[in-house]
């Protein structure tokens, strides 16, 4: 059962960070280059409208196998390596942000593009792609411990 989780785990982390990087580094430059703000913030409520359901359904695979696989490798929290908890900790704090970006910044974006007050949703945009590129860093820094924390 622990290569089912590890399998979903692992895909989750895939979904989550590389959708946040080709999001950040691929597509945003592209639409900050050739979009007036009316197309390029209607772009991203569209974009985040499809892309936040498939994280939070990552995030609760995430934490059902992290879990499940802590429990039944070390069967306590006690017992885990600290690599383990260091993925843990900016695991959660990766989600924190995210819940933020869902709940303050992308709820301002949406309500600026329905009144189409362009500054403001450029306010929220420029918010949130700060918070994601913080959690890109963050989820590489879990890909690294993950892949290579049991060596070090």
């Amino acid at each position: 059962m622990n290569s089912l989780y590890i399998l979903l785990h692992v895909i989750s982390v895939v979904i989550w960070v590389g959708g946040m990087f080709f999001a950040h580094a691929c597509l945003r430059p592209i639409a900050a280059d050739q979009l007036e703000p009316p197309l390029r913030l209607n772009l991203w409520v569209g974009v985040f409208g499809r892309f936040f359901p498939v994280v939070w359904l990552a995030i609760i695979i995430l934490l059902f196998t992290g879990y499940m696989m802590i429990f039944s490798i070390w069967q306590s929290m006690a017992a885990t390596p600290l690599y383990v908890h260091i993925m843990n900790g900016a695991g959660i704090v990766m989600m924190l942000i995210f819940m933020h970006v869902f709940f303050v910044p992308y709820k301002k974006l949406k309500a600026a593009v329905i009144a189409e007050d362009w500054p403001a949703g450029a306010k929220a945009l420029a918010q949130i792609r700060m918070l994601v590129g913080v959690n890109i860093l963050l989820g590489m820094l879990v890909i690294i411990v993950a892949s290579g924390g049991r060596y070090l």
